[in-house]
């Protein structure tokens, strides 16, 4: 059986939108956001909802996919179009994405992976370096 990832997010930006930012499920408890992002190669509007770290006052995400051995497609519609929106409990804001360096990222994912376990298996099951992003408000 697959997974419908596409109806699948649909589920978790519903649930988010009718309680807040609010998620249950496999999520229940965890810092959520969705990006609005435009597509690198069509330009349509693209929702995503992802895990996030809060860091000095901006919400920081992470192109894990799960361990995959290639970026989400949300990564690769941010560092092309980098202005994008952030949904953040009730409150949707214009922010700029900026793909942080590898200090910075190694902090910030090791941060994330001693709060949240699974991104450290995430990170185990790839051979490609996760890149971190940071979504500072414009």
């Amino acid at each position: 059986m697959s997974i419908d990832f596409n109806e699948w997010n649909k589920g978790i930006m519903a649930e988010f939108r009718a309680n807040a930012g609010k998620v249950g499920g496999q999520f229940e408890g965890a810092p959520m956001v969705i990006i609005h992002t435009t597509g690198a190669k069509t330009g349509a509007k693209r929702e995503n909802p992802l895990m996030y770290l809060e860091d000095g006052g901006d919400v920081v995400i992470f192109a894990s996919k799960a361990g995959a051995p290639d970026n989400p497609d949300w990564y690769h519609n941010l560092v092309k179009n980098p202005a994008i929106d952030v949904e953040l409990g009730t409150e949707t804001y214009p922010a700029e994405a900026v793909v942080v360096d590898r200090a910075e990222r190694d902090r910030l994912y090791a941060e994330m992976a001693s709060r949240y376990g699974n991104f450290a298996e995430y990170e185990q099951a790839t051979d490609r370096v996760i890149p971190v992003v940071r979504l500072k408000r414009r």
